[in-house]
Protein backbone atom coordinates (compact mmCIF):
# COMPACT_ATOMS: atom_id res chain seq x y z
CA UNK A 1 0.00 0.00 0.00
CA UNK A 2 1.43 3.18 -1.03
CA UNK A 3 1.38 5.80 1.67
CA UNK A 4 -0.49 9.40 1.31
CA UNK A 5 2.52 11.38 1.53
CA UNK A 6 3.00 14.96 2.89
CA UNK A 7 3.10 18.17 0.45
CA UNK A 8 3.71 21.68 1.94
CA UNK A 9 -0.11 22.26 2.29
CA UNK A 10 -0.35 18.94 4.70
CA UNK A 11 2.84 19.26 6.53
CA UNK A 12 2.65 23.09 7.48
CA UNK A 13 -1.38 22.37 8.54
CA UNK A 14 0.37 19.42 10.68
CA UNK A 15 2.38 21.93 12.32
CA UNK A 16 0.24 24.35 12.93
CA UNK A 17 -2.38 21.83 14.76
CA UNK A 18 1.09 20.51 17.00
CA UNK A 19 2.03 24.08 17.55
CA UNK A 20 5.85 23.72 16.67
CA UNK A 21 7.78 25.28 14.13
CA UNK A 22 11.24 24.25 12.46
CA UNK A 23 14.07 25.42 15.12
CA UNK A 24 17.71 26.02 14.48
CA UNK A 25 18.58 24.88 17.43
CA UNK A 26 18.10 21.31 16.67
CA UNK A 27 19.19 21.39 12.89
CA UNK A 28 15.66 21.12 11.70
CA UNK A 29 14.52 21.19 7.87
CA UNK A 30 11.73 19.51 7.10
CA UNK A 31 10.89 17.92 3.67
CA UNK A 32 8.21 18.98 2.15
CA UNK A 33 7.96 17.28 -1.69
CA UNK A 34 6.56 13.59 -2.06
CA UNK A 35 9.19 13.57 -4.63
CA UNK A 36 12.45 13.64 -3.17
CA UNK A 37 11.11 11.59 -0.09
CA UNK A 38 10.38 9.17 -3.09
CA UNK A 39 13.98 9.15 -4.46
CA UNK A 40 15.29 8.93 -1.20
CA UNK A 41 14.00 5.67 -0.73
CA UNK A 42 14.43 4.24 -4.09
CA UNK A 43 18.20 5.23 -3.92
CA UNK A 44 18.82 4.03 -0.81
CA UNK A 45 17.86 0.34 -2.13
CA UNK A 46 15.94 -1.07 0.48
CA UNK A 47 14.93 -4.78 0.62
CA UNK A 48 11.23 -5.79 1.81
CA UNK A 49 13.28 -7.47 5.09
CA UNK A 50 14.89 -3.92 6.09
CA UNK A 51 14.72 -2.88 9.25
CA UNK A 52 15.44 1.00 8.83
CA UNK A 53 16.65 3.56 11.50
CA UNK A 54 15.45 6.88 10.48
CA UNK A 55 16.97 9.47 12.70
CA UNK A 56 15.36 12.91 12.97
CA UNK A 57 11.78 12.18 11.32
CA UNK A 58 10.07 15.51 12.35
CA UNK A 59 6.98 15.53 10.91
CA UNK A 60 6.92 12.15 9.22
CA UNK A 61 7.43 12.87 5.53
CA UNK A 62 10.05 10.50 5.08
CA UNK A 63 8.60 8.05 7.54
CA UNK A 64 5.59 7.47 5.37
CA UNK A 65 7.56 7.02 2.87
CA UNK A 66 9.66 4.43 4.39
CA UNK A 67 7.00 2.60 5.84
CA UNK A 68 5.62 0.55 3.25
CA UNK A 69 9.24 -0.26 1.98
CA UNK A 70 10.27 -2.06 5.00
CA UNK A 71 9.95 -4.56 6.94
CA UNK A 72 9.87 -2.16 10.55
CA UNK A 73 11.03 1.37 11.16
CA UNK A 74 12.51 2.66 13.96
CA UNK A 75 12.39 6.44 14.08
CA UNK A 76 14.34 8.10 16.85
CA UNK A 77 13.00 11.90 17.75
CA UNK A 78 14.84 14.53 20.04
CA UNK A 79 11.61 16.33 20.22
CA UNK A 80 8.83 15.43 22.62
CA UNK A 81 5.95 16.58 20.41
CA UNK A 82 7.12 15.84 17.57
CA UNK A 83 7.84 12.06 18.83
CA UNK A 84 4.61 12.34 20.22
CA UNK A 85 2.53 13.07 17.23
CA UNK A 86 4.52 10.85 14.75
CA UNK A 87 2.49 7.55 15.36
CA UNK A 88 -0.56 9.25 15.07
CA UNK A 89 0.57 10.73 11.93
CA UNK A 90 1.59 7.09 10.62
CA UNK A 91 -2.21 5.62 11.30
CA UNK A 92 -3.59 8.58 9.41
CA UNK A 93 -1.84 8.62 6.63
CA UNK A 94 -0.05 4.88 5.99
CA UNK A 95 -3.25 2.64 7.15
CA UNK A 96 -2.15 -0.72 8.10
CA UNK A 97 1.32 -0.19 7.42
CA UNK A 98 1.82 1.86 10.46
CA UNK A 99 1.93 -1.05 12.96
CA UNK A 100 5.45 -1.69 11.49
CA UNK A 101 6.39 1.69 12.96
CA UNK A 102 8.39 2.19 16.19
CA UNK A 103 8.88 5.66 17.51
CA UNK A 104 11.63 6.46 19.99
CA UNK A 105 12.14 9.88 21.97
CA UNK A 106 15.49 9.89 22.44
CA UNK A 107 19.21 11.32 21.31
CA UNK A 108 20.76 9.90 18.56
CA UNK A 109 24.10 10.11 19.79
CA UNK A 110 22.97 8.14 23.00
CA UNK A 111 21.52 5.42 21.15
CA UNK A 112 22.72 1.91 21.73
CA UNK A 113 22.27 -1.57 20.39
CA UNK A 114 20.02 -2.77 23.70
CA UNK A 115 17.79 0.31 22.86
CA UNK A 116 16.52 -1.05 19.02
CA UNK A 117 17.47 -4.41 19.27
CA UNK A 118 13.99 -5.97 18.35
CA UNK A 119 13.97 -5.82 15.69
CA UNK A 120 17.73 -4.68 15.14
CA UNK A 121 17.90 -1.94 12.22
CA UNK A 122 19.75 -2.98 9.16
CA UNK A 123 19.57 0.06 6.75
CA UNK A 124 20.19 4.24 7.94
CA UNK A 125 17.85 6.06 6.58
CA UNK A 126 17.69 9.95 7.08
CA UNK A 127 17.34 13.51 6.62
CA UNK A 128 19.81 14.74 9.18
CA UNK A 129 19.70 17.78 11.19
CA UNK A 130 22.76 19.50 9.62
CA UNK A 131 24.22 20.08 13.26
CA UNK A 132 24.76 16.90 14.36
CA UNK A 133 25.18 14.51 10.98
CA UNK A 134 28.43 13.32 11.31
CA UNK A 135 28.23 12.77 14.96
CA UNK A 136 25.32 10.72 14.37
CA UNK A 137 26.44 8.53 11.64
CA UNK A 138 29.68 7.41 13.04
CA UNK A 139 28.16 6.72 16.49
CA UNK A 140 25.35 4.95 15.07
CA UNK A 141 28.07 2.77 12.63
CA UNK A 142 30.43 2.04 15.67
CA UNK A 143 27.23 1.81 18.10
CA UNK A 144 25.16 -0.56 16.08
CA UNK A 145 27.09 -3.77 14.21
CA UNK A 146 23.63 -4.96 12.65
CA UNK A 147 23.59 -1.72 9.95
CA UNK A 148 24.56 -3.14 6.56
CA UNK A 149 23.90 0.11 4.34
CA UNK A 150 22.12 3.68 4.28
CA UNK A 151 21.18 6.62 2.91
CA UNK A 152 21.74 9.89 4.33
CA UNK A 153 21.11 13.61 3.70
CA UNK A 154 23.07 16.31 4.47
CA UNK A 155 24.26 19.41 3.98
CA UNK A 156 26.07 19.15 0.14
CA UNK A 157 29.93 20.62 2.20
CA UNK A 158 29.31 17.79 4.53
CA UNK A 159 28.49 14.96 1.70
CA UNK A 160 31.43 16.07 -0.32
CA UNK A 161 33.54 15.42 3.27
CA UNK A 162 32.05 11.99 3.96
CA UNK A 163 32.74 10.98 0.35
CA UNK A 164 35.98 12.43 -0.35
CA UNK A 165 39.52 10.17 -1.21
CA UNK A 166 42.68 11.15 -0.22
CA UNK A 167 44.85 14.13 -1.84
CA UNK A 168 41.46 15.78 -2.51
CA UNK A 169 40.93 19.37 -0.45
CA UNK A 170 38.16 18.42 1.92
CA UNK A 171 39.01 15.12 2.22
CA UNK A 172 39.96 14.86 6.70
CA UNK A 173 38.57 13.55 9.83
CA UNK A 174 35.21 12.55 8.91
CA UNK A 175 35.82 11.02 5.61
CA UNK A 176 38.50 8.46 7.02
CA UNK A 177 36.40 7.67 10.04
CA UNK A 178 33.77 6.87 7.56
CA UNK A 179 36.24 5.24 5.15
CA UNK A 180 37.05 2.74 8.57
CA UNK A 181 33.61 1.68 9.18
CA UNK A 182 31.72 1.60 5.64
CA UNK A 183 32.74 2.56 1.89
CA UNK A 184 30.49 5.34 1.04
CA UNK A 185 29.85 6.86 -2.46
CA UNK A 186 27.62 10.56 -3.61
CA UNK A 187 24.32 9.54 -4.45
CA UNK A 188 22.54 12.97 -5.38
CA UNK A 189 22.18 16.54 -4.63
CA UNK A 190 19.03 18.04 -3.40
CA UNK A 191 17.69 21.18 -3.62
CA UNK A 192 17.00 23.98 -1.32
CA UNK A 193 13.17 24.00 -2.02
CA UNK A 194 12.35 21.30 -0.98
CA UNK A 195 12.41 21.78 2.49
CA UNK A 196 10.76 24.30 5.07
CA UNK A 197 12.38 26.49 5.80
CA UNK A 198 14.48 26.65 2.94
CA UNK A 199 18.53 26.36 3.62
CA UNK A 200 20.77 28.87 2.38
CA UNK A 201 22.65 25.58 1.11
CA UNK A 202 22.20 22.82 -0.83
CA UNK A 203 21.82 19.45 0.36
CA UNK A 204 23.67 16.25 -0.68
CA UNK A 205 22.95 12.20 -0.46
CA UNK A 206 25.52 9.74 0.98
CA UNK A 207 24.82 6.25 0.54
CA UNK A 208 27.22 3.58 2.17
CA UNK A 209 27.70 0.00 2.56
CA UNK A 210 29.10 -1.14 5.87
CA UNK A 211 32.71 -3.22 5.11
CA UNK A 212 35.25 -4.68 7.58
CA UNK A 213 37.58 -2.54 9.04
CA UNK A 214 40.77 -2.46 7.30
CA UNK A 215 42.81 -2.98 10.69
CA UNK A 216 40.65 -5.57 12.50
CA UNK A 217 43.67 -6.22 14.76
CA UNK A 218 43.96 -2.83 15.45
CA UNK A 219 41.60 -0.95 17.85
CA UNK A 220 39.44 1.65 16.34
CA UNK A 221 40.23 3.88 19.22
CA UNK A 222 43.68 3.51 18.43
CA UNK A 223 43.52 4.72 14.72
CA UNK A 224 41.17 7.59 15.12
CA UNK A 225 43.42 9.22 17.63
CA UNK A 226 46.27 9.01 14.88
CA UNK A 227 43.48 10.31 12.31
CA UNK A 228 43.05 13.38 14.43
CA UNK A 229 46.25 14.08 15.97
CA UNK A 230 47.48 13.94 11.67
CA UNK A 231 44.57 16.58 10.69
CA UNK A 232 44.42 18.98 13.83
CA UNK A 233 47.32 20.24 12.13
CA UNK A 234 46.88 19.24 8.64
CA UNK A 235 49.28 21.57 6.94
CA UNK A 236 52.41 19.98 8.51
CA UNK A 237 54.02 17.33 7.80
CA UNK A 238 53.23 13.88 9.90
CA UNK A 239 56.74 13.79 11.63
CA UNK A 240 55.25 17.37 13.19
CA UNK A 241 51.84 16.82 13.44
CA UNK A 242 51.88 13.65 15.17
CA UNK A 243 54.90 14.59 17.16
CA UNK A 244 52.37 15.23 20.50
CA UNK A 245 50.79 12.15 19.82
CA UNK A 246 54.03 9.83 19.50
CA UNK A 247 55.78 11.39 22.36
CA UNK A 248 58.34 13.16 19.90
CA UNK A 249 59.25 14.33 16.62
CA UNK A 250 61.53 11.95 16.11
CA UNK A 251 59.79 8.66 17.68
CA UNK A 252 56.83 10.04 15.16
CA UNK A 253 58.59 9.66 12.60
CA UNK A 254 60.37 6.59 13.63
CA UNK A 255 56.60 4.90 14.10
CA UNK A 256 55.55 6.30 10.30
CA UNK A 257 59.18 4.91 8.73
CA UNK A 258 57.57 1.48 10.56
CA UNK A 259 54.44 1.80 9.09
CA UNK A 260 56.18 2.33 5.68
CA UNK A 261 54.65 6.30 5.59
CA UNK A 262 57.13 8.92 4.34
CA UNK A 263 57.51 10.71 7.46
CA UNK A 264 57.25 14.51 5.01
CA UNK A 265 53.91 13.41 4.05
CA UNK A 266 50.32 15.11 4.91
CA UNK A 267 47.71 13.30 6.92
CA UNK A 268 45.30 14.03 3.75
CA UNK A 269 47.35 11.80 1.23
CA UNK A 270 46.99 8.82 3.42
CA UNK A 271 44.34 6.44 3.32
CA UNK A 272 42.26 5.00 5.76
CA UNK A 273 44.54 1.36 5.52
CA UNK A 274 47.85 3.46 6.21
CA UNK A 275 46.52 5.55 9.07
CA UNK A 276 45.33 2.51 10.88
CA UNK A 277 48.87 0.74 9.75
CA UNK A 278 50.71 3.89 11.53
CA UNK A 279 48.16 3.39 14.68
CA UNK A 280 49.43 -0.59 14.36
CA UNK A 281 52.81 0.71 14.49
CA UNK A 282 52.90 2.58 17.51
CA UNK A 283 54.51 1.64 21.17
CA UNK A 284 51.61 0.07 22.94
CA UNK A 285 49.52 3.60 25.06
CA UNK A 286 45.89 4.45 26.14
CA UNK A 287 43.93 5.53 23.07
CA UNK A 288 43.81 9.97 23.48
CA UNK A 289 40.78 9.91 21.40
CA UNK A 290 37.56 8.41 20.33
Amino acid sequence: MAADLLGPAELRDLAARLGVAPTKKLGQNFVHDPNTVRRIVTTAGLTPDDVVLEVGPGLGSLTLALLPAAAHVHAVEIDRTLAGALSDTAVRHAGPDAARLTVHHADALRLTAADLADPAPTALVANLPYNVAVPVVLHLLAELPSLRHGLVMVQKEVADRLVAGPGSKVYGIPSVKLAWHARARAAGKVPPNVFWPVPNVDSGLVAFTRREPPRPDVPREQVFAVVDAAFAQRRKTLRAALAGWAGGADRAAATLTAAGVDPGARGESLTVEQFAAVAASAPSRTPAAQ
